[in-house]
């Protein structure tokens, strides 16, 4: 007999060789009839696998990302099934889940595929589930795949299996369509009830540039039709709050192929935002007890050696610079740390001075694939909101706590009160992406966990997803339309300081290390806007708006009087500019409304006669008839 935990701490005692299925049976029909894929041990699993050995047991459903990620990935395969059907001759690449559906690459020789082939596409997929096919698992002989794949010249497959392991290979069939595949997958294609194919694009083999290009096609699908019409909504919302679109509309930033892809240009207005994020952060850091600095924007190459950076991050970076001097080579700056540990480097320091938190809005440089640019929420030149903190060990949970506090407050803040948190941590099976003694990561996961129970923090645990340095903490965000985006991270380090041999003097006049605080509230402040104009629609909190206000003479008469106005709201810090323009009241409304400014003030010969302004917001409220002091008030009031 085998103990099988459940996540409640409840243990069932079975049979060895006994599923998944059959424990989710024992506890309910209804579980059984939704149970898409389980976590055994930590690993994702197919429920009809059998298990030989005691176990930590979770049934994923629908309401698990697990199990929707075992959802859309039995869904590419059924995508795929149906291309071979349609298409005969393609030669498949890879069909993964992703965060919202799956995709698959395929070469089509020379066909075209457009959007105006999914109807036909999806129509064969919705046959196929009818068709109610059992995913079945095999486990294969590398040479027999190799010899499967060749007979049906799959070239994109051979040389997927070339990098793979004899004993570690399975394929996975449903019907008549076979795929190399590690899993898992759902127990039957009929569970698929809802297929939405969005998408068609070009996607070079692997992310390599000098490879082919293959025709990627996205897709979505839901167990049931209701959740795909819901879908369907919140993506034609999204598309109105596309935050390249308002952002154009609202000229707030641009981007020039002459400059380089990439890399955004801010516009004057996009410039005012984004100051004003920056100084309310500042201040709010000031605060906090956090020292600013300014590091150069390149370093030399062995100083992100000496971090580890260069190593993992060597092929994400902008190719070296190399001078006259032989074997002197920079980078442009991939990441702030090493930076700051060489800061904190330039002088003794004793137990007395610690902590000591450095924080700068640094700009870094990633050359990202020109086929995953994306807007300002994936460029290859951004600022992060970095800040340092060297402490104590004894000092690590308090500071690791105030910095939880920081970035709830900016939250609050901000609108974003709608959140989850992620500790992130090692991957237990493949340590050789990280760096570090076992022990220290052991003391910085322990921190982290601690620090969020007392915090009451309700925390969900990845392993796999720490940074190559240490354990982390994610803020996982909501915005309007209920997509996730990860935005604050906070991550505890016990190995650049050794790297760096940073130290201080403990008042027993002995040499430590401290332990280092990475930490980014924002985390890039490109990608943060982006997020931020799509929560709102651009229509920012009065405070933020790059023009709080926008006054509207009706005529060229009331011109000096719109002036005197505007002077006098700025003695009050309220930014704003007259619309001189010869157009009729109604047509500046309409334009004043499409720049999302707050608030209008609308001046005529009665305004001007009694000091007086007509005010009107966003949106079509109007407000009424206020005299100069009681319109600052009510700007500022909201």
């Amino acid at each position: 007999m085998l103990e099988i935990t459940l996540p409640d701490g409840s243990i069932k005692k079975v049979k060895k060789g006994t599923t998944s299925m059959d424990i989710a049976l024992d506890i309910s029909e209804g579980l059984a009839r939704n149970i898409l894929s389980a976590n055994v041990n930590g690993e994702v699993w197919d429920t009809d696998r059998p298990i030989h050995s005691n176990a930590n047991l979770k049934l994923n459903t629908w309401d698990d990302k697990e199990g929707k990620s075992t959802f859309w990935h039995s869904s590419a395969h059924i995508l795929a099934e149906a291309l071979e059907k349609l298409y005969p001759g393609i030669k498949l690449g890879i069909g993964p889940a992703i965060d919202n559906g799956f995709y698959y690459d395929i070469d089509f020789g020379e066909k075209t595929i457009s959007a105006e082939d999914f109807p036909l596409i999806e129509k064969t997929m919705k046959d196929l589930t009818k068709s109610k096919s059992i995913f079945k698992r095999k486990n294969i002989k590398k040479e027999e795949a190799i010899n499967y794949f060749s007979d049906k010249g799959e070239e994109y497959k051979i040389e997927l299996l070339e990098n793979m392991t004899d004993g570690e290979i399975t394929f996975y069939s449903q019907g008549n369509f076979t795929d190399l595949c590690k899993g898992p997958h759902i127990p039957s294609s009929d569970k698929i009830k809802a297929i939405k194919l969005l998408n068609v694009a070009g996607a070079y083999w692997k992310g390599d540039e000098k490879r082919k290009q293959l025709t990627r096609i996205y897709g979505i699908s839901f167990p049931k039709q209701k959740e795909l019409n819901e879908y369907l909504v919140m993506i034609e919302e999204a598309k109105k709050r596309d935050h390249r679109r308002i952002g154009k509309e609202m000229k707030l930033f641009t981007f020039s192929n002459q400059v380089g892809q990439g890399l955004p240009l801010w516009l004057p207005k996009g410039a005012i935002l984004r100051e004003k994020l920056e100084n309310f952060l500042k201040k709010a850091q000031l605060k906090a007890g956090y020292l600013p600095v300014i590091t150069p924007h390149i370093g030399n190459k062995e100083l992100y050696e000496t971090s580890g950076h260069y190593d993992k991050y060597g092929e994400d970076s902008f190719q070296p610079i190399k001078t006259p001097n032989e074997n002197e080579e920079f980078l442009l700056k991939p990441m702030n740390c090493p930076h700051h540990c060489e800061i904190y480097k330039s002088e003794p320091r004793s137990y007395k001075d610690l902590p000591i938190r450095y924080a700068e809005f640094g700009t870094v440089y990633r050359y990202e694939k020109s086929g995953e640019l994306h807007g300002l929420t994936r460029v290859r030149g951004f600022t992060q909101d970095d800040a340092h903190i060297f402490a104590r060990p004894d000092q690590l949970k308090e500071e690791f706590i105030n910095v939880i506090d920081l970035v709830l407050y900016l939250f609050k803040s901000l609108g974003f009160e709608n959140f989850e948190t992620q500790i992130s941590l090692r991957d237990k099976k493949d340590t050789n992406k990280y760096i570090g003694s076992e022990l220290n990561w052991e003391k910085s996961e322990k921190a982290i966990i601690e620090a969020t129970k007392e915090k009451r923090l309700e925390s969900i645990i990845e392993y796999g997803e720490a940074a190559f340095y240490g354990p982390k903490l994610d803020f996982m965000v909501k915005d309007a339309l209920g997509r996730k985006w990860q935005l604050g991270t906070i991550q505890v380090d016990y190995n650049l300081p050794e790297r760096f041999e940073l130290e201080y003097t403990t008042n027993k006049n002995k040499k430590e290390r401290p332990v280092m605080i990475h930490r980014a509230p924002f985390g890039s402040m490109e990608r943060f806007i982006a997020i931020l104009i799509e929560h709102c629609g651009g229509n920012f909190p009065t405070w933020l708006s790059p023009e709080q206000v926008i006054i509207l003479p009706i005529s060229e008469k009331y011109h000096d009087y719109a002036d005197n106005v505007l002077q006098y709201l700025k003695n009050y810090d309220i930014c704003g500019r007259v619309d001189e323009r010869s157009e009729s009241t109604g047509r500046k409304i309409r334009d004043a409304e499409i720049e999302k400014v707050p608030f209008m003030i609308i001046v005529g010969e009665k305004e001007e006669k009694n000091k007086t302004c007509s005010l009107r917001m966003r949106g079509g409220k109007e407000l009424g008839v206020y005299d100069l002091e009681k319109t600052v008030k009510t700007i500022n009031d909201n």
